[in-house]
């Protein structure tokens, strides 16, 4: 007997998911009784992760919904799909159903109040998500924004929802400094800043926002790829990736001070912040802002106007591409309303990378040094960390309090227990 396409993928839902509502004809289901396989990384004593699903590709940003399926937003397409929800049909902590949809590729994903939120390089969806947890019309997702630009550098679209339904959209800058072809002045202002290198913020439940009318939120800031919004502070903080290129002045910058600067940051943004790209950068070992060389810096002389301060400042190239706050019960009570950094990149001044980082949090503000929670995922099969082999990027907490990292390299999604 033979059955089109759209009654088959209706057979297979039914059989794979009992009484629960169809899957689109579009989008792509993939079984398997996987054994639990424990990742070879280095935690902290009592913890323990294991990989829940491999081989994703482009793995950036990740949700987990109330009901305990993860979402993962691909960089890449997958068999033609940008997002993959991984289910665990039986509770038995296998993930065993993997289910694709969305036809575009992208970082951002978020889940808020019922919805789940998605982003290409150039639009933000929202998918409705019944009382089951299941994603209502795959295939057809609302578009709230539309427009927003993408070069192919840094052009990754982070998003959080606040608790007011504003959404808020990181935009990187496709140019490291702002400069004018042939030239190694800057021009001030930034025109650049107009549509690039800082936050926009929207509305969550309003369809076809133009980018073009909207309002900036925050600027000053060259890639932003890590969000998050903070129950405490009721604001939103995210993760800023330095500047590149102090190779061009070799007069004023050594081969050293390359390695060493600029600072990887996170900023507590508000309206109207401003952490001073492409004017300034910061100085993790000054502790300090410093003028930039395209505007007459040195590598010597501080910042010629005040810009927001970083609350958190990274060694140099470290790429911080993930940002939480742990608010589960789950891991000990240090860890409590701290910030978990996942760190894509890998710093020649520390010879490490590739790295899950954790600072500590007490009302809202660092309380103590930053310190590696997570380590040695580039290492694989005998390879060296920083070979790259694994590179953390997206994190996200579990309804029972769980940690799960995503690999953007090969696609690798680990889930981090206390116990």
């Amino acid at each position: 007997m033979k059955y089109s396409k759209s009654v088959a993928s209706i057979i297979l839902s039914f059989l794979l998911l009992g009484s629960q509502p169809a899957i689109s004809s579009d989008s792509l289901i993939r079984t398997s009784s996987p054994v639990p396989v424990l990742a070879n990384i280095q935690l902290p004593a009592g913890f323990k992760a294991s990989v829940i699903a491999d081989g994703l590709g482009g793995a950036r940003h990740i949700a987990v919904a109330a009901n305990g399926d993860v979402f993962v937003k691909l960089s890449r397409l997958k068999d033609g799909k940008g997002i993959i929800r991984l289910r665990d049909t039986n509770k038995d902590d296998i993930y065993e159903q993997q289910t694709g949809f969305g036809n575009y590729p992208g970082t951002g994903i978020y889940v808020r109040s019922g919805y789940l939120y998605a982003s290409s390089n150039t639009e933000v969806y929202r998918y409705k998500l019944d009382a089951k947890g299941e994603v209502m019309q795959m295939d057809e997702p609302e578009l709230l924004v539309t427009g927003l630009v993408s070069h192919g550098r840094d052009e990754s679209k982070s998003i959080v929802v606040d608790d007011k339904k504003n959404l808020f959209v990181t935009v990187g800058s496709y140019s490291n400094a702002c400069l004018d072809a042939g030239s190694l002045a800057g021009p001030s202002p930034c025109k650049l800043l107009d549509s690039v290198g800082g936050v926009w913020k929207f509305k969550s439940d309003v369809q076809n926002q133009p980018f073009a009318t909207s309002k900036r939120y925050a600027t000053g800031l060259k890639n932003s790829v890590g969000i998050a919004w903070n129950k405490q502070t009721q604001t939103v903080f995210v993760t800023a990736h330095g500047r590149d290129e102090f190779k061009k002045f070799p007069d004023q910058f050594t081969e050293k001070m390359t390695k060493e600067l600029p600072a990887e940051t996170i900023y507590n943004l508000h309206q109207g912040s401003n952490a001073g790209w492409p004017y300034i950068y910061y100085d993790h070992i000054r502790k300090m802002q410093m003028q930039a060389p395209e505007y007459g810096g040195d590598g010597k002389t501080p910042a010629t106007k005040k810009f927001q301060d970083p609350v958190v400042a990274f060694p140099a190239h470290f790429a911080p591409n993930g940002l939480l706050f742990y608010t589960g019960n789950q891991f000990p009570e240090k860890y409590k309303n701290g910030a978990f950094i996942a760190f894509h990149g890998f710093s020649p001044e520390k010879n490490k990378g590739f790295l899950v980082a954790f600072v500590p949090f007490k009302n809202g503000k660092p309380s103590g040094n930053w310190e590696i929670f997570a380590d040695n995922f580039g290492e694989d099969e005998g390879q060296p960390s920083k070979s790259g082999v694994h590179r953390p990027c997206g994190l996200a907490q579990g309804p029972d309090g769980s940690l799960f990292v995503t690999d953007d390299i090969k696609g690798r999604i680990y889930r981090i227990e206390y116990r």
